[in-house]
């Protein structure tokens, strides 16, 4: 199954070193990634940057419009009328149904803010310690997963060591 996971970084330079190692690692066997992108917000911007992962093929990929979707919804929300607010609805209304619901969006907006960044990461089959190593002591946090609660609190429970 694949796990849907957003790690917040202190830095806007975080995500985008992790998803280097997530890369290598990946050529180890390690982790499959199926897809990732990233958002840097650096503090003096009004809003952050966004990347998708590019490389990556696979039949589990994402699509960029899901990416950019995603992103739209969590920090660029357009107040243009009923029109917008109905496909906002409609979109969330999707999102839900891979297991992206509000009190994931808000969570995201609430934590990913000027001077930060944030990993968007589909994957399986990780080797949860060696993936551990990848991600800089202390500055890594998970602020959503769509795992069930007893294998999240052990993914927490990992990345807390």
């Amino acid at each position: 199954m694949a796990t849907l996971t957003v790690w917040k970084f202190d830095s806007p330079e975080g995500a985008t070193g992790v998803e280097s190692s997530l890369l290598d690692l990946q050529k180890q066997e390690l982790i499959k990634v199926l897809d990732a992108a990233t958002v840097s917000w650096p503090a003096d911007a009004v809003k952050p940057r966004t990347k998708q992962l590019r490389n990556l093929t696979g039949v589990g990929a994402l699509s960029g419009t899901f990416w950019g979707m995603l992103f739209g919804l969590l920090f660029f929300v357009p107040l243009l009328g009923a029109a917008v607010g109905a496909a906002a609805g409609a979109l969330g209304g999707k999102l839900s149904d891979v297991g992206i619901d509000d009190d994931f969006i808000e969570s995201v907006k609430s934590k990913v803010t000027p001077g930060t960044s944030a990993l968007f990461l589909l994957s399986q089959d990780a080797v949860v310690d060696r993936v551990r190593a990848a991600f800089p002591d202390g500055h890594a946090e998970l602020i959503q997963s769509n795992l069930d609660r007893e294998k999240e609190a052990k993914l927490r429970e990992v990345f807390a060591d």
